[in-house]
């Protein structure tokens, strides 16, 4: 749930949505965290008056990362609503919501409920209170939060790095000076501050303007790498020694092979249809087994908890651990490339070519009128042709022997996403643009 303050939502309606999530997940007792926008803490609390007021008893942990959330969620067997609209502009907030465990409430498992619930209360008033209100209490869950994340990376034998982290003044400034202390790192702090207004620049670092200052100060300090947060930490993007970019499917495979030789050398890993075909080759390599899913947190961790899958990685930087509660968590995927880094004597961008295999073309936006008629006229163009195979698991995806690619609808903007892949840049070129002649009649 996410939208602009106060023109799409406010605390009134924070304290039905409250009262709404306490009545859906039935929950004796909640957990709630919120990040360093401005109206965060007073939704967060209305928030947690509406639950209080249905005889629910709230835990607040209050400034935290999504995955402190998810944390606080799965270690207090809790479910949890996050107060933070992640990398979306100042003027925003928005709730993640899981039931305990961490589990997702998405559009088939409550987050509709929900919603109709706090427009019906919004239109004839809230709903009776209990015989007996709950109680709010204060947690602080930080320092368990890292020890947890320690505990599911060796550490102890890396060589010194030095590193720059660009928090882009979002939670990753409060998690990582608890999360790195004591490792030999030579830690480079950028925009620590927390300020939901954002005075660097916007805390998307997805966007690649987002992360020039971050592959400045690489250059300039002389790191071995650089890690950049999303405004609620939960995504991490990295960039190698000489400031490059080093893909998010890259780090999939990379971590996949450490999670596969941590649980030895076989399992599950989920993937996303738009990540490289880097990962299920290094998935299958190290022993184990690839699943192709759908886009979107909701899908990852239904087919994490379906499968038993050890781990599972989306292209946009989400990281999904079976030991995080089948959980997305940026930092522990940002530790993991830390203790690979160290436990070896080469540089980053060394290391991660052995994933990075093929050339991809980034996620390209295209404006159009109709949807439906430009994905129809899209399928027309490659159906019945001998050299590729044609599926609609999400979007279309179309794959020939050397390159392949997916073109999605957006849920919320008259957009389609293309993603394409080949196996060398000329190929992956022409492919794009054709494809994009298409979309764009």
């Amino acid at each position: 749930m996410r939208g602009v303050v106060p023109d799409q939502w406010d605390e009134p309606l924070a304290e039905l949505f409250g009262a709404a999530f306490a009545q859906v997940t039935g929950a004796a007792a909640i957990v709630i965290g919120y990040d360093m926008r401005p109206s965060s803490p007073g939704l967060a609390r209305a928030f947690a008056r509406g639950a209080a007021a249905r005889g629910v008893d709230v835990t607040e942990i209050g400034l935290c990362s999504t995955d402190q959330l998810y944390y606080a969620s799965g270690a207090l067997n809790l479910p949890g609503a996050m107060f933070t609209a992640s990398h979306n502009p100042a003027q925003y907030n928005g709730i993640k919501m899981c039931r305990a465990g961490a589990a997702p409430v998405g559009q088939d498992t409550g987050l509709a409920e929900i919603r109709e619930l706090a427009e019906r209360w919004s239109g004839s008033g809230a709903p009776e209170p209990a015989a007996t209100p709950g109680t709010i209490t204060q947690r602080d869950t930080l320092k368990d939060y890292a020890k947890h994340l320690r505990s599911l990376v060796d550490l102890t034998s890396i060589r010194p790095l030095k590193v720059v982290v660009d928090a882009g003044n979002g939670m990753g400034g409060h998690t990582v000076p608890t999360v790195f202390v004591d490792l030999p790192l030579d830690l480079v702090p950028m925009y620590f501050e927390l300020d939901g207004t954002f005075p660097n620049h916007e805390a998307n670092p997805l966007d690649p303007a987002n992360i020039v200052d971050l592959q400045e100060h690489v250059r300039q300090e002389g790191a071995d790498l650089g890690i950049a947060f999303d405004g609620d930490a939960d995504r991490c993007f990295v960039v190698d020694e000489k400031g490059d970019p080093v893909s998010p499917s890259a780090i999939t495979a990379l971590v996949a092979s450490r999670e596969l030789a941590k649980h030895g050398g076989s399992g599950t890993v989920i993937h996303n249809l738009i990540t490289s075909w880097s990962v299920p080759e290094v998935v299958r390599e190290n022993g184990g087994n690839p699943v192709r899913t759908r886009v979107g947190h909701s899908f990852i961790k239904a087919e994490m908890a379906r499968t038993g899958a050890i781990f599972g990685g989306e292209h946009s930087a989400h990281y999904y651990f079976r030991e995080f509660w089948n959980a997305d968590t940026g930092m522990l995927a940002a530790l993991h490339v830390l203790a690979a880094l160290g436990e070896q004597e080469g540089p980053l961008s060394a290391l991660v070519a052995q994933y990075d295999r093929y050339a991809g073309s980034g996620e390209i936006n295209s404006t159009v009128d109709d949807q439906k008629a430009r994905l129809a006229a899209l399928k027309a163009a490659y159906e019945g042709r001998d050299d590729v195979q044609l599926d609609e698991l999400d979007g279309l995806t179309v794959t020939s022997a050397d390159w392949w690619f997916n073109v999605r609808p957006s849920n919320t903007e008259p957009l389609l996403r293309l993603n394409a892949e080949a196996c060398d840049e000329a190929t992956m070129a022409k492919i794009r643009d054709e494809a994009l002649a298409v979309i764009r009649g």
